[in-house]
């Protein structure tokens, strides 16, 4: 891994220590304007990920949920910014669960190009470059990659449920169904564990980026339901229907 990459990931394992140090307290909740819950949680890890990352890569502009947005008019004009959640998963946070993750991605000319995932809960990461992606835990760092399987592996979201999924999985035909929390969905599909992620439901960038990066790492694909590839210059942060799924 790059040094770059190296230092990102330990960004978000310290976003994901603050993250722990108010999981088994008393959390304090607000809500904001879209009726989304934000926790102490939060804003502790924003807080380190914006300094961490403004001292690693001072030149390049941040987009994060839990900062203010800068508006189109000056986001068109960047060629590189970090995409930022990060506490994601926050109802898995609340209902500790453990399905939560930080997510860090670099963009690129619209594609995320470099991202780490981090799940503080379960001890575990997941890094990509574009062409690599690693899972890293307790014991150690290891190469990941998609698998195809006879049987497929389709993961949905635990509190998101989309009124599309059935359609898509009446057409898959014979499948093996699992829920699971925030962008641990993508990491599933680049460890080979399942083979589809059909996302039909709204997102917003700061939700994807990464794990996207982690998919296409490890040699997933994420189009649009119109085939297009998953890109983040432009103006609607929120996220069009996505499917990942193993390159054809």
């Amino acid at each position: 891994m790059d040094s770059q990459l190296d230092a990102i990931y330990e960004i978000a394992i310290s976003a994901g220590k603050a993250i722990m140090d108010r999981y088994h307290g008393q959390v304090q909740i607000a809500e904001k304007a879209d009726n989304s819950p934000v926790t102490d949680a939060d804003l502790a890890a924003n807080a380190i990920i914006i300094e961490g990352l403004a001292a690693l890569t001072p030149n390049i502009p941040v987009l994060s949920e839990e900062s203010e947005h800068s508006s189109w008019e000056t986001r068109q004009s960047w060629e590189r910014f970090w995409l930022v959640d990060p506490l994601d998963g926050t109802k898995e946070f609340l209902r500790k669960n453990g399905e939560f993750t930080v997510n860090i991605a670099l963009i690129e000319q619209g594609k995320p190009v470099m991202a780490v995932v981090h799940a503080p809960a379960l001890n575990k990461s997941w890094l990509g470059n574009g062409k690599h992606a690693w899972l890293v835990t307790k014991a150690g760092k290891e190469n990941i990659k998609t698998r195809p399987a006879t049987v497929p592996t389709v993961v949905g979201s635990r509190s998101h449920p989309s009124t599309g999924l059935s359609d898509f999985l009446e057409k898959l035909g014979e499948h093996k169904m699992a829920e699971v929390g925030s962008s641990l969905k993508f990491c599933l599909v680049a460890e080979g564990r399942a083979q589809y992620y059909p996302r039909l439901g709204p997102t917003m960038m700061w939700d994807t980026a990464a794990g996207q990066c982690i998919a296409e790492s490890a040699g997933a694909q994420v189009l649009t339901l119109e085939g297009e590839v998953l890109g983040y210059q432009r103006e609607n942060l929120l996220n069009p229907a996505f499917i990942v799924s193993l390159l054809r």
